[in-house]
């Protein structure tokens, strides 16, 4: 059975199947309820059930005690008929609490000659609430901290997917590649940044990335799977040559799943036998829509890269409030960088 469920003041309206609890739908579908523990005793997930039915499961001790009548916990209950209920969606990040958890690497995972992918197992009893694009600090044990974008949509929250370039002098990013074994306990700060999917827009979009700049906006574009996203959306991905593209099949996927979706990968140092496009990816984004009032555009890479296209993209009609930037920095001291420190 399939419920209807309205969320006032905003009056956004979604889906739930047979079974599943209302955050749970909520987030397969991109609705921004609050939540903390989602094992119902924070109470962060609380709104107030104005109309219909809902269960909770037998046995539950929750923060529902002392709390007036008609209080939902949404991460524990599962709707038997529609719902109205009444609680404040978040949507940006200051409505969202940065928290420090701790994590396991759950697994390490290689993509290329210089990229690792972590995937980062959060408490049972914890997650992280975040918009898709933006990041956490991490800390390893020895205190040393770096920051890295998430690389996965919010939906996935039972996991964090960070993708980290080994660089050259970088104590972090080389202690991760060489020493950090799977089943390391480490901790996260976060969510963290303004970079993320601009949802209420009607506008097309652009999508730049350097790099490990492919993570943040991998997460925005799951995010826009996730949520229905009919506007165009076009990545271009900018690297040196053909062996620094990883995750080759996700492209292709997500032509699949959105209807108005396309890639564009640029290589600056190109192989022999590469037909696509060269040169810088800002320059390829030009030749393709040199006319970008209208679009908007979200970059993240180096700062380089960053700085080039956002000189040429205003020069080219972009409004400045439609250009969103996250430039990753890098470092060999042990401090806390921008998205992808060394």
């Amino acid at each position: 059975m399939t419920v209807k469920i309205q969320l006032l003041p905003e009056e956004t309206t979604f889906e739930a199947e047979s079974g599943e609890t209302i955050l749970e739908a909520a987030l397969r579908q991109g609705v921004g309820l609050p939540y903390g523990c989602r094992n119902g005793q924070c109470g962060s997930c609380a709104g107030h059930l104005v109309s219909g039915w809902i269960q909770y499961p037998s046995g539950l001790i929750t923060a529902l005690e002392g709390k007036k009548a008609g209080t939902c916990l949404t991460c524990q209950a599962v709707p038997t008929s529609d719902l109205v209920l009444e609680i404040v969606q978040r949507r940006a990040p200051a409505e969202i609490e940065v928290r420090t958890l701790p994590c396991r690497l759950e697994r390490k995972e290689q993509l290329n000659h210089d990229v690792v992918r972590l995937m980062l197992k959060l408490p049972e009893q914890q997650r992280l609430q975040f918009l898709a694009g933006q990041y956490v600090e991490l800390s390893l044990k020895d205190g040393r901290t770096r920051a890295f974008s998430i690389a996965n949509a919010p939906q996935d929250d039972a996991f964090l997917e960070l993708h980290i370039r080994q660089i050259a002098g970088g104590e972090v990013t080389q202690h991760i590649f060489d020493a950090l074994q799977e089943r390391s306990i480490l901790r996260i700060r976060g969510p963290l940044g303004d970079f993320y999917l601009r949802e209420d827009s009607q506008r097309p979009i652009i999508m730049v990335g350097g790099g490990t700049g492919f993570a943040p906006l991998k997460a925005m574009i799951e995010q826009a799977v996730a949520i229905g996203l009919q506007r165009p959306i076009h990545l271009y991905w900018g690297v040196r040559s053909r062996r620094d593209l990883y995750l080759p099949e996700l492209p292709s996927q997500w032509s699949e799943q959105l209807p108005n979706f396309a890639f564009t990968p640029v290589l600056s140092e190109p192989d022999a036998d590469w037909t696509g496009r060269t040169g810088w990816v800002h320059e390829a984004v030009l030749q393709d829509k040199p006319q970008l009032g209208g679009h908007e555009v979200y970059t993240a890479g180096p700062p380089a890269m960053i700085e080039a296209a956002e000189a040429a993209f205003l020069a080219q009609g972009l409004d400045r409030e439609h250009l969103l930037s996250d430039a990753f920095t890098f470092s060999s001291k042990p401090a806390v960088d921008a998205n992808g420190g060394g």
